[in-house]
């Protein structure tokens, strides 16, 4: 069975980037959603946002003072 997933101009060109030259769109997604590491496409992974945050937090306490 075959379905179609609609995407914007930029996730395709990001799913371009992460496509190996001998792997289809189909054997990419499975790829990503089965590798253990956290996909992390031009984002923060969850520890590093949060330490982000954490330091906004502060940086927004010390000007309360």
């Amino acid at each position: 069975m075959s379905t179609s997933i609609r995407v914007s101009n930029e996730t395709k060109a990001k799913l371009d980037r992460l496509k190996r030259d001998d792997e289809s769109f189909d054997e990419l997604l499975e790829r990503l959603v089965n590798d253990e590491k956290p996909i992390t496409v031009g984002a923060w992974d969850a520890d590093t946002a949060d330490r982000a945050r954490d330091a906004i937090d502060r940086s927004r306490e010390s000007f309360d003072r």
